[in-house]
């Protein structure tokens, strides 16, 4: 069953677009500012991204006034940004400083802040205990490796995590040894 609306019309509502007062006129500036703090609202951005983004569809003059005037405001800081995104990522998801290390520079930040962020990032988190977490989690999914194939599986989850060979190969051993002393006590 269909159902129709009354379309109700009051006489203030009804006015023309002549008797309506003109909309403000922005300049550029104006325009790259509020498109630059909706892009910052959606998802915190680093100077450079932000820029490749801006000049989609503003000159160039008017978005180096817009960032300049962000990095005065303090909203943009590549530094924090590089710090926050690393530390937020090794919480969320454990990886390895390789793989952290591109997702970083994905971000299109600057390679000496990238290495400062790789460094707070895994003095605050070790990468042995991000490890373990990754294999717990592996091993919790899959089972224990009980063939060379599944434990060359897992030693390449660990790699394409980011995690560094040694460290990968040093635990991956460590499991298998594990298993081989589990079936010789049984």
């Amino acid at each position: 069953m269909l159902r129709k609306r009354a379309k109700f019309q009051t006489n203030q509502t009804s006015q023309t677009a002549a008797e309506r007062p003109p909309a403000p006129v922005q300049t550029p500036y104006e325009k790259t500012l509020a498109r630059a703090f909706r892009l910052l609202a959606a998802k915190a951005r680093g100077v450079a991204e932000l820029r490749e983004r801006l000049l989609e569809k503003a000159e160039a003059e008017a978005v180096e006034q817009v960032l300049a005037r962000l990095v005065e405001l303090g909203y943009l800081n590549d530094e924090e940004f590089a710090r926050s995104f690393a530390n937020s990522r090794l919480s969320y998801k454990p990886l390895g400083r390789v793989r952290l290390r591109q997702d970083l520079q994905r971000k299109k930040l600057a390679a000496p802040v990238v290495e400062q962020a790789l460094d707070d990032a895994y003095t605050e988190h070790s990468e042995e205990a991000l490890i373990d977490r990754a294999i717990e989690k592996r091993l919790r999914l899959k089972g224990a490796p009980a063939t060379r194939e599944e434990a060359k599986k897992l030693f390449d989850y660990l790699l394409r995590r980011g995690f560094s060979y040694d460290l990968v190969l040093k635990k991956v051993r460590g499991l298998n040894k594990l298993a081989t002393d589990a079936e010789e006590t049984e």
